[in-house]
């Protein structure tokens, strides 16, 4: 509330005023018609017939004052919490968020903090409204005739305390159903739309159909509990209205047959109500509104009030100086070596680079390694850096894993006791099966999960002493499903670095071996890729995606599965060029294909881990 604040007092007073210039607009109406009647002189009625002209343009314009205070409020508000928001889930992704379905998330981050919104605007504003107003109110009737007053009372807490609290009761499991029934609806479409043709080649698309549909049905049926509730408020609201003004009626009857209200004054004590209770009326739809807010709000706190899953420390170290001097926003300018065969090159693993063979252990070398403090590798006990005879020194290294378990479920480790060194400028290939644990690995090395025992270092400093932020400076992820923005090839590039001149952007396709194809466009840089690069091939979305990583200039590249999914000519020839395009800085490769040992400086063999019987 507080970056609206002013606004929503000015859309009080605003409604307070609209509300109050209508129930004057009433009376005085009311009045002026009855002493008309008596056909006094026309001078007797100037002050009434300003007034009603008065209230009803003042309505007209406060009204919109109101709304137009409350809009601006409330998109203000709306902007401010759902950028919290956002902000609240950048540091839980993605393994804080891996409970919770995609779709789920976006009806969260959208229709949950509209309906938190609402809770101000649509709920606490016409309640307040409603109950100056009504006050107001009963102390003008009250003051003319103290049974019509009291009756009016009466009436008003009905239709304004009484059936919304009934309301609210009534209403509390319907409208706590609504908002998941909504996540799970968005998240089923969600995942229909993205696995259609997986659903269709198996045959599943008529199973997923009818939950799609189950889900729905119970959200209208959901839908019209809500609904019949609001009528049967309506129905008590429009009751109380009824016996109000009849309680007026008679009540003024009896006080002007005994002289002590005059004539012309019975229409006001009748009338006015019907004022009141427009403004009273909107009080059980906001009083439904507040139990469909809870539940929003209770599904926001749900998620904001995950635990970090990879805190920033109290005072987080800086970044080592030579891993500080070497942030700059570099763009590979050199000239692209042309791909071409090399019939000299030696094939085998005699002529390839060193092999470092990591096992991780099973259940019974896990607690041998941990007695001992050392890891597996290859039967050292001391930890090598990838491309070297000796022991490893943290000196060279950039990054480093010392005896590392982790997982993405707590008791559950995906990797476990691990070990390995990548030094500066070198090329390491990270090779294993899948479930081997090669993500978990890259999660790790962008601080996106924390190891459960051991440490990994970048320049010889513990990860868990830097801001996350500061790592994702230094080391960056080019993933298998890397993401394309629906909007154009140059918006995707400046995701990277959004100050870059368009020369910087060419250089970065060159380098990506795309830039010929994005000249050859109609658009050039302005064309559309179209929602996660549907526009696009799976090789040049790859591409893309490369040349926005390079843009970025991070020294250390994390190459996690670049080649998945294509086939093996596009993927051999996109693995060279990825290759060749981040010539000078450090690389790891997270790949599951055995042929890339004449490709890198060295290679890490990550075996999955098997009982011991099994090993």
């Amino acid at each position: 509330m507080r970056p609206a604040a002013g606004r929503l007092g000015v859309a009080l007073v605003a409604g307070i005023a609209a509300a109050g210039a209508a129930v004057g607009l009433m009376a005085t109406s009311a009045w002026l018609i009855s002493r008309a009647a008596q056909h006094p002189p026309v001078l007797h009625l100037m002050v009434a017939i300003v007034a009603v002209r008065a209230f009803g343009i003042g309505r007209g314009v406060l009204r919109y004052a109101e709304r137009l205070a409350g809009h601006d409020a409330a998109l203000r508000m709306l902007g401010a919490l759902r950028v919290r928001v956002f902000r609240r889930l950048v540091p839980l992704a993605p393994a804080g968020l891996r409970g919770f379905r995609r779709g789920d998330v976006a009806v969260r981050l959208a229709a949950d903090v509209d309906a938190v919104v609402d809770l101000v605007v649509r709920v606490f504003l016409p309640i307040a409204v409603a109950a100056v107003t009504g006050l107001a109110a009963v102390l003008l009737v009250g003051a003319l005739v103290p049974a019509a007053g009291a009756a009016l009372a009466v009436g008003l807490v009905v239709a304004g305390v009484g059936v919304p609290l009934l309301q609210a009761a009534l209403a509390r499991r319907a409208d706590a159903r609504l908002a998941p029934l909504r996540g799970a609806l968005a998240a089923g479409a969600t995942d229909l739309v993205h696995g259609l043709p997986d659903l269709i080649a198996a045959g599943a698309v008529d199973a997923a159909l009818e939950e799609l549909e189950r889900t729905d049905r119970e959200l209208v049926a959901a839908n019209r509990r809500s609904a019949a509730l609001t009528g049967v408020s309506a129905a008590v609201t429009a009751l109380c209205v009824g016996l109000s003004v009849l309680a007026g009626l008679v009540a003024g009857a009896i006080a002007v047959r005994a002289g002590s209200l005059p004539g012309e004054l019975l229409a006001v004590v009748v009338l006015t109500p019907l004022a009141v209770f427009e403004t009273v009326a909107v009080v059980p739809v906001a009083a439904q509104g507040l139990a469909a807010a809870r539940a929003a709000l209770a599904r926001l706190a749900e998620l904001t009030n995950l635990a970090d899953p990879t805190p920033d420390p109290a005072s987080p170290a800086g970044l080592p100086p030579p891993i500080a001097a070497a942030l700059r926003p570099v763009v590979a300018l050199r000239p692209v070596p042309a791909r071409a065969a090399d019939p000299s090159k030696p094939s085998g693993e005699a002529a390839g680079p060193k092999r470092d063979r990591i096992a991780q252990d099973s259940a019974s070398d896990a607690e041998a390694s941990r007695a001992g403090g050392a890891a597996h590798l290859g039967g050292n006990a001391q930890p090598r850096t990838a491309g070297t005879d000796g022991p490893g020194t943290a000196s060279g290294a950039v990054l480093r894993l010392e005896n590392v378990t982790a997982g993405w479920v707590e008791g559950r480790p995906v990797v476990r006791d691990l070990s390995f060194e990548v030094g500066a400028g070198r090329r390491v290939a990270l090779v294993g099966p899948s479930g081997a644990g090669k993500t978990t690995v890259a999660a790790l090395l962008l601080r996106w999960l924390d190891p459960a025992a051991g440490r990994v270092t970048l320049g010889g400093v513990d990860l868990r002493e830097l801001s996350g932020d500061d790592v994702r400076r230094v080391v960056g992820l080019l993933s298998d499903d890397a993401y394309l923005f629906d909007t154009t090839i140059e918006a995707n590039l400046r995701v990277g670095r959004a100050e870059a001149t368009e020369e910087e952007l060419f250089a970065a396709l060159r380098a990506a071996r795309i830039d010929g194809w994005v000249r050859s466009l109609p658009d050039g840089l302005g064309t559309l890729v179209g929602e996660h690069g549907a526009a696009v091939s799976g090789g040049q979305r790859r591409r893309l995606a490369l040349a926005r990583v390079l843009l970025a200039g991070f020294p250390v590249l994390v190459l996690d599965e670049p080649t998945e999914h294509l086939d093996e000519q596009t993927a051999g020839e996109l693995l060279d060029d990825l290759l060749d395009a981040t010539v000078g800085r450090t690389v790891v490769l997270i790949t599951h294909r055995t042929d890339v040992a004449d490709r890198v400086d060295d290679v890490v063999v990550l075996e999955q881990s098997r009982p011991a019987a099994a090993a």
